[in-house]
């Protein structure tokens, strides 16, 4: 199964199939954060999984290669942090500020490139380190009276995200994206799995505090069925969509219009939770979408390729 981009795919195909495939992700998102009320973290992880897996294997065609377990496992390990930190914070943190914190993904990911020698880091990506740490700064405003620790917890998850991103670039990047996500659904099986068993055993005294992570499983009722089937199938289509957008010609463009993540995130909060965002909110969003077109646009050269290659592996299995 060939993910390479391919000549004969557009450029005005590939914008609009990653606009609506990030406006699923952040869809994807909103699910999760409603779905929060009703059923456990850990039972997500499970159930939706359950329902993903068979749909992607019938994408694989009945083909699993792997070429590295070690690597892969470890790279589902991260990614399973990542999920945790992101949907840790859902419950307590609007979905714009989840996704701009989020967003300092690339930034991480040029750091830790020029730590392990991967790339080294040229003007135009040193000033987008810095214009997106500003526009994290504006996000969370650390300064301000409604600072919380729980708000640096994206930061956290785009850490993971850019670790993982580079460890696809550097040693799993002759894997298909679906024997990727098909690994990564099946690491988040387990790790529900055992913590589901651990909370039943601890029962924690806090638990009915944070139900949504300390919590046992609850009873799943139609509506709570029919979400974690709208999520799983959601799952499935952005595997495709990303996959296919970035098949385009000149995948820095689609990486581009990827940052769109940001306003869908925005309007899907808006519409699901009458979450306004603040201006300080949108200041920083804008300037950490100008930071990633900056890291993902302007700068062209051959070697920043894999970094794209690395982002499309990565992205195909969420």
């Amino acid at each position: 199964m060939s993910y390479a981009p391919t000549a004969d795919r557009s450029i005005t195909s590939g914008i609009v199939t990653i606009l609506l495939t990030v406006s699923a992700m952040a869809l994807t998102d909103a699910f999760v954060k409603h779905a929060s009320s009703d059923m456990t973290l850990w039972q997500i992880f499970v159930c939706r999984s359950l329902v993903a897996l068979p749909l992607l294997l019938v994408l694989a065609k009945g083909r699993i290669r792997v070429n590295s377990w070690v690597w892969v496992c470890v790279r589902s390990t991260l990614l399973v942090a990542m999920y945790l930190a992101i949907y840790a914070a859902i419950p307590v943190l609007d979905l714009s500020v989840i996704a701009a914190t989020l967003y300092t993904s690339p930034l991480f990911i040029v750091l830790l490139s020029a730590v392990f020698r991967l790339e080294a880091i040229s003007k135009v990506h040193l000033v987008a380190v810095l214009v997106g740490f500003a526009g994290v700064l504006f996000v969370v405003q650390p300064a301000g009276a409604a600072f919380t620790p729980l708000s640096l917890i994206p930061v956290i998850a785009a850490f993971f995200y850019a670790t993982a991103a580079v460890l696809t670039r550097a040693k799993c990047a002759r894997e298909a994206p679906v024997t990727l996500a098909i690994a990564l659904n099946v690491a988040l099986i387990i790790c529900g799995t055992i913590a589901s068993i651990a909370v039943s055993i601890v029962q924690p005294a806090i638990a009915a505090s944070y139900p949504f992570l300390l919590g046992k499983w609850t009873e799943m009722t139609p509506g709570s069925a029919t979400t974690l089937v709208i999520m799983a199938v959601l799952i499935v289509a952005i595997t495709v969509g990303l996959a296919r957008a970035y098949q385009s010609p000149r995948p820095q463009v689609i990486a581009t219009f990827d940052y769109a993540y940001l306003i869908f995130a925005a309007f899907w909060g808006f519409v699901f939770f009458g979450e306004v965002p603040e201006a300080s909110t949108m200041g920083g969003i804008f300037l950490i979408m100008m930071a990633g077109g900056l890291v993902l646009f302007f700068d062209r050269r051959p070697t920043n390729r894999p970094l794209c290659e690395a982002r499309l592996s990565l992205k195909a299995d969420e």
